[in-house]
């Protein structure tokens, strides 16, 4: 299996997918890479709780798909270990919609023979990525009193996984 490009090429927002050409088969992508993200819910969403926990990014970028579910995973481990999966509520909530595009040049010996350089350089689609901007809000986590040390070591766990720096934020829900 091929390796995953650095990230460094695909941090900075960049202009959706788009190609404007003259010819129509030419201006759109062909192919949408399957999404990596398993599931952008869990627990329990019925039940109400007293605080909500948010995952707050501190800039703008693009976080690829295998970062998110690794995240989610690994706050959703934690949770589900220690206070059960029916006393809290994770929503991930940006969605990868962006696709990243990779043009391989090859390299070495007779690498000239099949290599078009950048003739055609809008490259295959590789994976996709979420756009987040800054204070945009990745993770959601509801939760009642009692778990709630255990809810920001998972979300400090998360963002950790994620290429970006994050704050937590706090808030507590007016009870109905």
């Amino acid at each position: 299996m091929a390796r995953l490009r650095k990230f460094v090429s695909y941090r900075k927002l960049e202009r959706p997918y788009t190609r404007t050409s003259r010819y129509k088969g030419k201006a759109y992508i062909r192919m949408n890479p399957n999404i990596k993200v398993i599931g952008f819910e869990t627990g329990t969403p019925r039940k109400s709780f007293q605080y909500t926990l948010k995952l707050i990014s501190k800039k703008d970028l693009q976080i690829r798909e295998n970062a998110l579910e690794s995240a989610k995973q690994t706050s959703n481990k934690l949770l589900e270990k220690t206070i059960g999966i029916s006393e809290y509520h994770l929503k991930l909530k940006p969605y990868p919609h962006h696709v990243l595009r990779e043009n391989p040049l090859a390299a070495g010996a007779g690498a000239d023979r099949f290599s078009t350089g950048m003739q055609k350089a809008f490259g295959k689609p590789i994976g996709s990525a979420a756009q987040i901007k800054k204070g945009d809000e990745i993770f959601n986590l509801f939760v009642n009193k009692p778990s709630l040390e255990v809810a920001k070591t998972a979300l400090s766990r998360a963002s950790k996984k994620l290429p970006c720096s994050c704050i937590i934020q706090v808030t507590e829900n007016s009870k109905l």
